[in-house]
């Protein structure tokens, strides 16, 4: 039964446009991508699915500027993709839910569970844009 919420999830994160890393390989491969990547490490806990995911969707929908790549690790299943993905927050504790923006491989910013739990999705997804305002680029304006 577990397994079949787990997978209900995954397609949720999925279906909003990040891509699941379910490897430490495929974590490398990712993070060495050109731009901004938001890292949503997601998890079966009460705020990830009524505060976490609804505040991603909510600020990628509605943000001025977008990140380039979308990630996801999903702490508790994909162990090791996790661990792996938590090595490039140098500094930072391990946490999920949380979200974190990477270029270069670097750490640029991170939201943690402290940061999520006990606020609303609209809260969350604002802090969310604010970060996607102070790292993300700024599409040039299309020409006539």
């Amino acid at each position: 039964m577990w397994d079949l919420f787990a997978e209900q999830i995954r397609r949720e994160v999925r279906q909003l446009g990040f891509e699941e890393l379910r490897t430490p390989e495929e974590v490398d491969a990712a993070v060495q991508r050109p731009g901004t990547l938001l890292v949503f490490v997601n998890s079966m806990c009460g705020c990830s699915g009524g505060i976490a995911r609804p505040a991603v969707a909510l600020a990628l929908r509605n943000a001025r500027v977008r990140p380039d790549c979308l990630l996801t690790v999903f702490a508790g299943y994909d162990r090791e993709a996790t661990a792996r993905m938590r090595e490039y927050f140098v500094g930072q504790p391990p946490s999920s839910p949380a979200f974190a923006l990477l270029r270069d491989g670097k750490l640029l910013a991170m939201l943690h569970r402290e940061d999520i739990q006990g606020r609303t999705p609209e809260v969350v997804a604002a802090l969310l844009q604010e970060l996607f305002e102070r790292h993300c680029t700024v599409p040039e304006p299309s020409q006539p």
